[in-house]
């Protein structure tokens, strides 16, 4: 921290001009031959270590800390108090406002607002999918502090993403390839195709950057959120987007289906009393043999990323998901691609499902001239 190192500068600099060995009077006179520079150095120096023992700067110094841990509720609240506590809330509402990722991502991810007053929506990021026994330790999550390093890495976020292998089966025979672009040779590219790919895995000796770790990397485009008066917040693009290219994943936590079914009872109720939207995707694949299908509850509710504001569209959007796997996991990830090119400025969206079980469902805005004007809906 900054503190600390202007302390150990300035008794650096406190050495130097004002030796100990000196005497008093000794002192006296150098301190009258002494440079101009050098006595207002000593005179900041003096300054620097009066403020860091001064009781309000380190109580200033410890809220910017405690902050950012606060919901906006309580950061209204706490902003109130005092002039001071409403810079520092200020500061922190901008910085949260200008990238929803927490630095999580390559790139932020900023929120535009012209609809109301609210700067930014508050959720707990997560880059991958977690479970919900880890993520119930989570309660709060830091957002709002100064200078943050992107290091792409889920454990500075308090979360950790879900790590389900097959420790005796395909995690014990990752590919060994010397360019895993080749899709002809390695072993990991098998099962690509228009719904499903194959990644490299954890067992594979490649690294992060190879080429068929697309998916893996996190989110390399510019995307912004923005506020529509009717639908709400939106997932947009923020340059242009060539078809084909990799957006992001559904991240969020991994549910059973008895605690999604639990949970979507209680979004209904809340639904009901307005001013809220739930983010609780059931996802099913249809297995080969065609008599059973895996199902997959990710709630992106209170724990998820940028893909919890992509909106539905009755025409199916410009968005194409695909089930990627990951040599030796268990479970794959939802990914979006864009399904054609997409303009700078252009929301995102994709198909949410076709059933819709009553005509009086959600209200939805999409604007597609094939627009059902109802949201699907089906049973959890």
């Amino acid at each position: 921290m900054f503190v600390g190192y202007s302390y150990k500068k300035s008794r650096l600099v406190r050495a130097r001009f004002a030796s100990p060995r000196n005497s008093e009077t000794e002192s006296r006179f150098i301190s009258m031959w002494q440079p101009e520079s050098k006595r207002s150095c000593q005179t900041n120096v003096r300054q620097q270590e009066a403020e860091e023992l001064n009781p309000s700067t380190a109580f200033l110094q410890c809220l910017e800390l405690i902050l950012p841990w606060l919901t906006p509720q309580e950061l209204a609240n706490v902003s109130l108090t005092s002039k001071s506590l409403n810079q520092i809330s200020k500061s922190i509402t901008h910085r949260r406002s200008s990238d929803a990722s927490r630095s999580s991502e390559n790139l932020p991810i900023p929120f535009h607002n012209t609809a109301d007053n609210r700067p930014y929506a508050y959720f707990i990021y997560t880059p991958s999918q977690i479970l919900p026994s880890f993520a119930s330790q989570f309660l709060r999550q830091s957002w709002g502090l100064g200078s943050c390093v992107r290091p792409n890495s889920v454990s500075r976020l308090c979360v950790e993403p879900v790590r389900l292998v097959d420790e005796l089966g395909e995690s014990a025979s990752g590919c060994d390839c010397q360019r895993c672009e080749d899709q002809v040779r390695c072993p990991c590219t098998g099962l690509n195709g228009l719904d499903i790919a194959s990644e490299c895995g954890s067992s594979c000796g490649c690294g992060l950057e190879c080429g068929n770790r697309l998916t893996q990397r996190g989110v390399s485009l510019r995307l912004k959120i923005v506020r529509d008066r009717r639908k709400g917040w939106g997932l947009f693009a923020d340059q242009f987007i060539g078809k084909g290219q990799f957006v992001c994943e559904y991240a969020g936590e991994l549910l059973t289906t008895k605690e999604a079914t639990s949970r979507q009872q209680m979004y209904d109720e809340l639904v009901s009393g307005g001013h809220f939207s739930s983010a609780l995707l059931v996802l099913r694949e249809h297995l080969p043999s065609g008599k059973a299908c895996l199902r997959m509850n990710i709630d992106a509710t209170r724990i998820g990323n940028v893909a919890r504001f992509i909106n539905h569209s009755c025409d199916g959007g410009n968005l194409s998901t695909k089930l990627v796997r990951s040599t030796g996991a268990l479970l794959p990830r939802l990914c979006f691609f864009s399904s054609r090119d997409i303009k700078e400025n252009e929301e995102l969206s994709f198909s949410y499902g076709e059933i819709r079980l009553t005509s009086n469902g959600l209200q939805c805005f999409c604007g597609s001239s094939c627009c059902f004007g109802t949201l699907p809906s089906e049973h959890t």
